[in-house]
């Protein structure tokens, strides 16, 4: 998905990535000194209760809404800073998110209710379901779009997953990762590419279409669409369809791989390798997360439904766009220039540390630094102090992060528009993800499946 528009901090140009690397690791770092200095994050990272009788939530209102003032004011200032420094303007950016506040602490009194699970009321679902009825019904004033840049939101996210994720169990599962989102990236690209060469569609645009089915779908057709030389009217559809399914998937995927009582680790490593977006891939991954201890049959916690989901997709997956980019690059200047003239960019290495998601440094850098501070604990005092006073209050800012990014997909998510796709590009990306759905199964069940059943265990 897009790096959103440049601002300039000190003459360097920031874009998305590095607001969401600055917003995240700044929260972690200053957890960290609260840490090492015997407090916490955790008045700040106040959430909703769990909650039976709704008396429970008025009475958690009454008594921490100063809790939510501050919080609310800190986001606030957070993203409205990244937000103007893209280009966007305050009076824009303040009542949208004001909106998306509300209606994201809604969303969580709504999750956190005894028998959401029963009616799969789960948060993220909620959040997403919502924004897509108020969108492609009453409707939003397309200025508030301002505010509602999901992208930012779940990098953001993304970011201060990496406090919770050990750099031990990177260094474990990553190779495992890496290989696994590699079969998947280029089967599916081989899948879609030729599918679409078949139904009559010039080369450049197949390429794009198969980018952005394998690896993160919007980011990579927008570079690969520059990369190749494609007409100009071949990267929105290529979004559509991305988007399009990326929403089906964040129901279909969860509701599946419940019906078939997959352990958390296993299912985020399926929705890693399935899913065509970081946003909607990380609603289904925290939904699933969300059965564990819940439903009878379903092992594993929901930490690890995340963590799966992150290590195959955001280390695995993402990583590809720059490499796609300079591959396709070459091949197009090279070979698709049957009128003598050159349509892609000129071949250059440096494309991949241009195309590479910078967030993912962020989320590295995060965990290297907590899992330096807690080195030195044993599991029992890991859990009982680290994960109460550092990890704990991070990881509850950081669903909020993601209730933020889900109700914007859904609020900026016009179906109508989305209908202009056209039947032959979608047909070639629906074939590509039939595909990637049943390689991702095998893979993740089958070939892998007890290195992720057994994540960080």
């Amino acid at each position: 998905m897009t790096d959103g528009v440049g601002g300039k901090v000190g003459g360097f140009r920031l874009k998305e990535d590095w607001w969401a690397i600055l917003i995240g690791l700044g929260i972690v770092a200053v957890a960290a000194v609260l840490f090492l200095n015997g407090s916490s994050l955790r008045w700040l990272a106040v959430l909703p209760p769990r909650w039976k009788e709704f008396a429970q939530v008025t009475g958690d209102l009454a008594e921490n809404w100063p809790r939510y003032l501050a919080q609310f004011a800190f986001w606030l200032a957070a993203f409205s800073g990244a937000l103007r420094g893209l280009g966007y303007r305050f009076r824009d950016i303040a009542p949208a998110f004001s909106l998306l506040y509300l209606a994201a602490y809604a969303i969580f009194v709504v999750g956190q209710w005894d028998k959401a699970v029963t009616y799969n009321l789960e948060a993220p679902l909620i959040a997403l379901f919502a924004g897509l009825l108020i969108a492609n019904t009453v409707g939003l004033p397309r200025r508030f779009d301002a505010g509602f840049r999901g992208e930012l939101y779940v990098k953001t996210g993304i970011v201060l997953l990496g406090a919770t994720v050990p750099l031990s169990l990177i260094a474990l599962a990553g190779p495992v990762a890496i290989l696994q989102a590699s079969i998947v990236s280029i089967v599916t690209f081989l899948v879609i590419f030729f599918a679409a060469v078949k139904l009559g569609l010039d080369r450049r645009f197949a390429a794009t279409l198969g980018v952005g089915g394998a690896v993160c779908g919007v980011s990579a057709a927008i570079a690969v669409a520059g990369a190749v030389g494609a007409k100009k009217e071949d990267t929105p559809i290529t979004i559509s369809a991305v988007v399009l399914w990326a929403i089906a998937m964040i129901f279909i995927l969860p509701l599946a791989a419940k019906a078939l009582l997959l352990p958390t680790g296993i299912a985020g490593a399926w929705i890693g390798t399935s899913e065509f977006a970081d946003a909607a891939g990380i609603a289904a991954a925290q939904a699933y997360g969300g059965y564990a201890g819940k439903v009878a049959g379903i092992a594993g916690t929901s930490e690890q439904a995340l963590q799966a989901f992150t290590l195959m997709k955001v280390v695995g997956r993402d990583v590809w766009i720059g490499i796609w980019a300079v591959v396709l690059a070459v091949i197009a200047t090279t070979r698709w220039n049957e009128d003598g003239e050159a349509k892609g960019s000129a071949p250059d290495a440096r494309e991949i540390w241009r195309r590479f998601p910078k967030f993912v440094l962020g989320f590295l850098f995060a965990s290297v630094l907590v899992s330096a501070l807690t080195a030195q604990y044993s599991l029992a005092d890991y859990n009982k102090i680290a994960v109460a006073k550092l990890i704990g209050p991070v990881k509850d800012l950081r669903t909020w992060t993601f209730i933020f990014c889900f109700f914007s997909i859904g609020l900026t998510t016009r179906l109508r528009e989305m209908a202009k796709t056209g039947r032959r590009p979608l047909a070639a990306f629906s074939i590509g993800v039939a595909v990637n759905v049943v390689l991702g199964f095998v893979l993740s069940v089958y070939v892998f499946g007890s290195h992720w059943a057994t994540l960080g265990q």
